[in-house]
């Protein structure tokens, strides 16, 4: 049987106002990585502070590439026997790709931030609104300032709804984003201390994530967590650029998204609430009282752009925490079975004490113990060793057995703790893993968690190698 054929993204008609093409192009895609690169698309070279896509253009187009983008000052080294794009600024050229398929499409599109949750939020929110229509959704973690407008520019001329997160760790960054990107509702998931080393206290944080109201198509909704001890101070941010709809999710009692009980299990949430007037029950394969949280925040959203609650509550049941961000796996090794609860993408203090009340509520299987292996939380400025240190009461109170921690910010957690509970400390999380896998044992479930830059990643590679490796039998 023929593949199907696929459809055309963008033709050199369709963007001659971006730069001038060597001959009429089409392609099916975007790509900015000539590493990923799929036939038929267009491959924009980008420059950075270590890299620059030019020396890769040719690698381009021997994977298939339709075209290229370059910029005019690179036209005489580029030699590739397929279309070029040439025009002064190949970054200009990708975020008017992204304006021209923002302009081009009828799509309800929702943008999504904050401090905690925003990828969990968009995938929940992806599941909850394919019952109801076809939706496009940033790929992984494409939330930056190039990440948004490849996200963008990949957006199907024909799709429902498009949802677009926006991350940013400096002042400003929201702003461009969303002026790119034109939500017509705009979701802020929690604001806490993260990247807090670039600003001077949390009501910062809070106004750079309230950029996201700037850009808000007129008439748009602003969707916040009422939960949350910012609440107030978004809610005057999102007046101040003029937002005159808002909803709010919670526990609170004013919550227009309201949480009316949850059944926390180990790996699942089974929710009741109160969706503007609509009474909802439904459930989510994801632990922690966070998740069912943010379900709240994606069914006001769902309410807002007018899709069905029914379709979208029912779809959640598909919701999993993800690779990273809290997902759960058994590891049967040699010496016994174990689980691992995978938080290593990232970690800021909000995240941490959730995922701790997720480890508390764990059910280990027979002698087994609850195991916390903590990395660094980066980017928290002059607070950090507070922060961290912090984190020694929410522990103990939560039943945890053993603690081991990785980092020269952990440290301070680390001399918190009494000897009971010490596991070990190392400086990084290669050596700490050693530790770790010397201790884990049969029953044992171990959370992981730290800050992307502090590769906790390692020592959750290190133990899912003990997967499947059981010594023979002797007979």
């Amino acid at each position: 049987m023929m593949s199907e054929q696929k459809c055309s993204l963008w033709t050199d008609i369709e963007t001659a106002c971006l730069g001038r093409s060597s001959a009429p192009w089409a392609a099916t895609g975007v790509s900015i990585d000539s590493r990923s690169i799929v036939p038929g698309d267009l491959f924009v070279a980008l420059r950075g502070p270590d890299f620059d896509g030019h020396d890769f253009v040719g690698q381009a187009a021997a994977a298939g590439a339709a075209a290229v983008m370059v910029a005019n000052d690179n036209k005489d080294s580029v030699n590739v026997p397929i279309p070029t794009i040439f025009l002064d600024d190949t970054l200009d050229g990708l975020e008017g790709l992204a304006r021209l398929a923002r302009a081009r499409s009828n799509a309800q599109i929702i943008g999504i931030t904050g401090s905690v949750g925003k990828t969990g939020t968009k995938e929940a929110l992806r599941l909850a609104l394919a019952a109801n229509g076809t939706v496009y959704a940033t790929e992984g973690n494409l939330n930056n300032h190039l990440g948004l407008p490849l996200s963008l520019a990949r957006l199907p001329r024909n799709t429902d709804f498009g949802i677009f997160e926006m991350g940013m760790s400096a002042r400003g960054e929201i702003s461009h984003l969303s002026s790119i990107t034109r939500p017509h509702t705009a979701l802020i998931t929690l604001v806490s201390e993260v990247h807090s080393e670039f600003f001077k206290n949390l009501n910062e944080i809070t106004e750079a994530k309230a950029e996201i109201f700037e850009g808000l198509e007129k008439s748009g909704i602003a969707i916040l967590n009422r939960d949350h001890g910012q609440f107030e101070v978004l809610s005057y941010h999102a007046s101040r650029y003029g937002v005159t709809r808002a909803l709010s999710f919670g526990e609170h009692v004013k919550a227009d998204a309201r949480l009316l009980n949850c059944n926390l299990g180990e790996s699942f949430s089974i929710i009741e609430a109160d969706i503007c007037g609509h009474h909802l029950s439904y459930q989510i394969n994801a632990a922690g009282k966070h998740q069912a949280i943010n379900s709240l925040g994606v069914l006001a959203a769902v309410h807002a752009i007018g899709a069905s609650l029914e379709l979208a509550a029912a779809s959640l049941r598909d919701f999993k925490a993800m690779k990273g961000r809290g997902e759960r796996r058994k590891i049967i090794g040699k010496d016994g079975t174990f689980e691992i609860i995978d938080e290593s993408y990232n970690s800021s203090p909000a995240s941490m004490i959730a995922a701790i009340k997720v480890l508390a509520s764990a059910r280990p299987l027979g002698r087994g113990k609850r195991v916390a292996v903590i990395g660094d939380m980066l980017e928290l400025g002059s607070r950090s060793k507070d922060l961290h240190a912090s984190l020694a009461e929410p522990i103990l109170s939560s039943g945890i057995d053993l603690v081991f921690t990785a980092g020269t910010q952990a440290v301070a957690l680390w001399d918190r703790l009494p000897s009971t509970v010490r596991g070990g400390h190392a400086f990084n999380a290669s050596e700490l893993k050693h530790l770790v896998l010397e201790a884990i044992g049969d029953g044992d479930i171990a959370l992981v968690k730290g800050s992307h830059g502090s590769r906790m990643t390692e020592i959750v590679n290190a133990l899912d190698a003990l997967d499947g490796v059981v010594e023979d039998s002797e007979f």
